[in-house]
C-alpha cells in the first residue's frame, strides 16, 4: 500500500476554538511554522467570526497574513456566512471553508440559519469573484448530533449534493463523534455515487474513540484527504458534548505504519507538538503515539 494521503492540520481553528485557554498569537505563529516543517502543506488557521462569539479567533487575519509567508503551505480559513468569505478573501485565504450542517438544530445554534438557507449562502459566496481560491463545502453533523440525535443519510445526500453544484470540493463531518466504521462506509459510498470526484475530505472526531478506525474505514472507501488536530483538541462549541478531533500524531503514525506515504515527519511533528504545549500551557493533550514513542525499528513509508 503506497497510495499517499493528504492530511490538512485543523488544531489552529477546531482545535482552539474550543480550548479552555486562549494562545497568544505569536505563539499560534510558533506552532504553525512547526507544523509547515514538519511536513503539513494545508492548515486551518482560523475562522472569520466574530470574536464575541468566539475570542480565540479574534486574530485569524493576522494570522492569515502570516501563514501566506511559508512558502508551499495552503492556508485554510472557515468562514460562516458572506462577511465571514469577505473577510477570508480580503485577507488573502488561498482556500475558505464553510460548514453546512446537516442537522436543522445545530445549523441553527451554530450559524443561526436553517441547511437550506446555508446552502443558499454559500451559493452566495461562490458567484462572488474569488480567482484562484478554492471553495469547500463541509457537510458538519452528517453522522448524527447532540441537539437532534439521528441524522438522516438522505439529508447529507441532498445537502452534499447542493454543494456540489457550486464548491470546488465537499467534505463530509462527524462533528460530534457519531460514526462508526460501517456508517463512513455506507454514507461516504451514497455520497459518492451522488458527487463523484466532488467527495474530498473526511473530517472526524475521536469523542467515543473511533476517531482512526473510522479514518481506516474511510480510506477504505476511497478518501484520501482527511482533517486531523494534534494533540486531539478541538469540538464544536455550539454541540454540546462534541470534543476532540482525530489527533494528527496518531493518524500520520497509523497511516505511516501501514506503508501509506504522508509526507510528514514524525520526529518533527513531535517537536511541533512541544510548541503547542508550550504556547497552551495547562490545556490537555492527548495522543498514543508520542506519549509511547516510535517501535523500535521504525521506518516511515518509502
Amino acid at each position: 500500500m503506497t497510495a499517499q494521503v493528504h492530511i490538512c492540520e485543523v488544531g489552529p481553528r477546531d482545535g482552539l476554538q474550543n480550548a479552555h485557554h486562549l494562545m497568544p498569537t505569536e505563539a499560534k505563529k510558533t506552532w504553525i511554522r512547526a507544523l509547515a516543517a514538519a511536513g503539513l502543506r494545508e492548515i486551518e488557521v482560523g475562522s472569520f467570526v466574530p470574536p464575541k462569539l468566539i475570542p480565540a479567533m479574534a486574530d485569524t487575519g493576522e494570522i492569515v497574513s502570516f501563514a501566506k509567508t511559508i512558502s508551499g503551505l495552503t492556508v485554510v480559513a472557515l468562514a460562516p456566512n458572506l462577511k465571514g468569505f469577505q473577510r477570508a478573501l480580503e485577507a488573502g485565504a488561498h482556500k475558505v471553508t464553510f460548514p453546512v450542517s446537516a442537522s436543522r438544530k445545530h445549523s441553527e445554534s451554530n450559524v443561526r440559519m436553517t441547511p437550506e438557507q446555508m446552502i443558499e449562502e454559500v451559493r452566495k459566496c461562490a458567484q462572488l469573484p474569488h480567482p484562484g481560491v478554492e471553495i469547500e463545502g463541509a457537510v458538519s453533523t452528517a453522522f448524527g448530533c447532540t441537539l437532534q440525535g439521528e441524522v438522516p443519510e438522505d439529508d447529507v445526500v441532498r445537502i452534499a449534493a447542493a454543494l456540489a453544484e457550486f464548491c470546488d470540493c465537499v467534505a463530509l463531518a462527524d462533528t460530534v463523534g457519531y460514526a462508526n466504521p460501517a456508517q463512513i462506509k455506507r454514507i461516504f459510498s451514497r455520497v459518492r455515487k451522488e458527487i463523484g470526484h466532488k467527495l474530498e475530505a473526511a473530517h472526524l472526531h475521536n469523542t467515543r474513540g473511533l476517531g482512526l478506525a473510522n479514518a481506516l474505514a474511510a480510506y477504505e472507501e476511497g478518501v484520501r484527504h482527511f482533517d486531523s488536530s494534534m494533540g486531539g483538541l478541538g469540538g464544536c462549541p455550539f454541540a454540546p458534548g462534541a470534543s476532540g478531533n482525530v489527533i494528527t500524531e496518531d493518524l500520520v503514525f497509523m497511516f505511516e505504519s501501514m506503508g501509506v506515504r504522508t509526507g510528514i515527519e514524525l520526529e518533527k511533528l513531535f517537536f511541533a507538538r512541544k510548541t503547542l504545549i508550550q504556547g497552551l500551557p495547562g490545556e490537555p493533550i492527548y495522543g498514543h503515539t508520542p506519549d509511547a514513542g516510535l517501535p523500535k525499528g521504525f521506518r516511515a513509508a518509502a
